[in-house]
């Protein structure tokens, strides 16, 4: 392998990491857990107790509802883009036959990331509501 396929391979696991990093960090703030003065929940707490210091949410339920619904809509914007990005690329292909199957391989695989994302979401949400009588709210 040469140098600048090395190089632009670790650019790129770099920029994947950062962006796993910051999406920590955004569910963090976004679910307003404070890290400075964040306590262990005990059995002994109150349900007031559990739900102050789970940023809102009253059972364990609705917090891991709460963080897989992040997490999907997070990809879900992801795959936006890599369609934005595939059809640009579709786009500014200007008759290269590489750069046009490039792109409709794109186009194909985040098609089918936000499938499997819509049906994880209805899968994740009906299993998580199911038996509490409640309907999710998103």
């Amino acid at each position: 392998m040469n140098s600048t396929f090395l190089f632009q391979r670790h650019v790129k696991q770099g920029l994947i990491v950062l962006g796993l990093m910051a999406a920590g960090l955004f569910a963090i703030r976004y679910l307003g857990v404070d890290l400075a003065h964040a306590q262990l929940i005990s059995p002994e707490d109150s349900p007031d107790n559990i739900t102050s210091a789970t940023g809102g949410e009253g059972s364990f339920k609705s917090l891991a509802r709460t963080i897989v619904n992040f997490a999907l809509y997070f990809l879900g914007f992801i795959a936006t883009v890599m369609i934005i990005y595939g059809g640009l690329l579709y786009v500014t292909a200007a008759g290269n036959e590489e750069n046009a199957q490039k792109a409709k391989k794109i186009l194909m695989y985040a098609i089918i990331g936000i499938v499997i994302i819509l049906l994880s979401f209805a899968i994740v949400n009906t299993v998580l509501t199911a038996g509490t009588g409640s309907v999710a709210t998103t």
